[in-house]
């Protein structure tokens, strides 16, 4: 079998390893992994067969979103849940998508995942728990359309028992029964879970949240999810309307209710995580639950801002999200990690709050919050995952640090992406992949949705 090339990505405008480790000159990729870094002013040790000059570009790993609903880039600044908090704004949205349907969805997971990979995104994560009838086979619909694009997802298994006629949110029409809900989930197990290093897809279980599914089917998932070892995920003290709930509903927190449920484990990571107690705080940092940390999206819902220095010294792993394209409205991981510098200065100062660190919560942090060991740096053995950026752009000119620049001056969008040793992206432009047909057809879906609730 012949020996696959070996490529040198050759000195980089800047790179961001994520591990403090030199790589100034540049890294060498073999396949599907990086085999060498090579430290700045010097040569690459292996004898590469081509090199890529990089000079006008600054090399991140690939950025990993760790929460979102594809679905919802179908009802983006939708009239009717403008300008309201969680609660009102659930409960106006869950009325147009209970008229989701399979092509929808597809076309919705094809152009968030896309968007995601354009703004640096070689990991995403989803969280569908929405399954009207026709659309029960949704997870494998999205696999079908991740599978399009050729990015690495973890694909959760979400769900939703309590409907109005039980005192929850969501209409009945897209709610399930528990035992359906559980055959279905280890299905997808059984059928789509990766468990080796290189996966391209992996699946998890994520009830919506604590007012949307009962106790039995929290307990029961959990214990689910641990035969199988695979990870749990769920929405979290997003706002202070969900603690009420909770203490109305079942006499306690939120969190107490999670560990009274059999959450409280590495195996878990939590939307959003912004209102906590001091003491609530140790306990995630003992229990090493995972954080994505949603700024946009807290800040549009005004829900809060997620105390991720706190969570981090307490042991958490904090990872970024963009979270829902109806709460955000848009899909962009690396101004994601812009609107988190911002937001966290708010609460923590510029001196503590760094440009390295809202991209590690973007890389390293998203990766140990999925449970990716082989993803989130540039480092020998580590998956060949890269986003390449232009700073050949007016917005960088004059930019004295790159990776400052990269974050404070705004990027927006990659020049070239590689996924697995794969460029899927090159010249901004995806290579399977025909934007504007795509475009066309979810803008189409997207008011068709939206009239039917007319």
């Amino acid at each position: 079998m012949q020996q696959q090339p070996q490529i040198w990505l050759k000195s980089p405008a800047a790179i961001f390893t994520a591990n403090a480790m030199d790589a100034g000159n540049g890294l060498v990729i073999q396949g599907k992994q990086i085999i060498e870094l090579v430290p700045t002013g010097q040569q690459p040790h292996t004898d590469y067969d081509q090199y890529i000059d990089c000079s006008d570009l600054i090399i991140t790993p690939g950025l990993i979103n760790t929460h979102h609903h594809f679905y919802q880039t179908l009802t983006r600044c939708v009239p009717g849940a403008l300008n309201k908090p969680l609660f009102p704004w659930l409960k106006f949205l869950y009325q147009v998508w209970k008229n989701l349907d399979a092509k929808m969805l597809y076309s919705a997971t094809q152009l968030a995942g896309l968007e995601l990979m354009l703004s640096g995104s070689t990991t995403v994560a989803d969280h569908h728990y929405v399954f009207p009838k026709g659309l029960e086979n949704a997870i494998d619909i999205q696999v079908e359309a991740i599978n399009s694009l050729g990015c690495r997802a973890t694909l959760t298994r979400g769900s939703m028992s309590l409907g109005e006629s039980q005192g929850g949110l969501p209409p009945d029409s897209v709610i399930q029964t528990e035992d359906r809900i559980i055959t279905d989930s280890q299905r997808l197990i059984d059928t789509y879970h990766d468990r080796t290093s290189d996966a391209m897809i992996q699946i998890a279980l994520a009830p919506c949240s604590p007012f949307s599914v009962s106790k039995q089917l929290m307990q029961a998932t959990a214990e689910l999810a641990l035969k199988n070892d695979v990870m749990l995920h769920t929405h979290l003290a997003e706002t202070e309307d969900e603690n009420n709930f909770c203490l109305k509903q079942y006499g306690m927190r939120p969190l107490d209710y999670l560990e009274s449920c059999g959450w409280l484990n590495d195996k878990t990571w939590l939307a959003h995580g912004i209102h906590f107690t001091p003491d609530e705080i140790v306990r995630l940092g003992k229990a090493r639950i995972g954080i994505a940390h949603c700024p946009s999206s807290n800040m549009l819902l005004a829900s809060g801002i997620c105390p991720t220095v706190e969570l981090e010294q307490a042991g958490c792993n904090i990872g970024l999200a963009v979270d829902g394209s109806a709460s955000n409205d848009c899909s962009n991981m690396i101004q994601e990690v812009r609107q988190s510098l911002l937001q966290q200065r708010l609460r923590y100062g510029a001196q503590t709050i760094t440009a390295e660190r809202v991209l590690g919560y973007a890389t390293t942090g998203s990766a140990k919050v999925l449970g990716r060991q082989q993803l989130g740096q540039i480092q020998v053995g580590y998956q060949a995952d890269l986003a390449l950026f232009s700073c050949n752009e007016l917005r960088f000119s004059g930019a004295g640090d790159p990776i400052a620049a990269l974050v404070t001056c705004g990027a927006h969008q990659v020049s070239k992406l590689m996924v697995a040793g794969k460029w899927l992206i090159e010249d901004s432009q995806h290579g399977q992949i025909l934007q504007s047909q795509l475009m066309q057809t979810h803008h189409a879906l997207a008011k068709s949705l939206q009239a039917k609730t007319l």
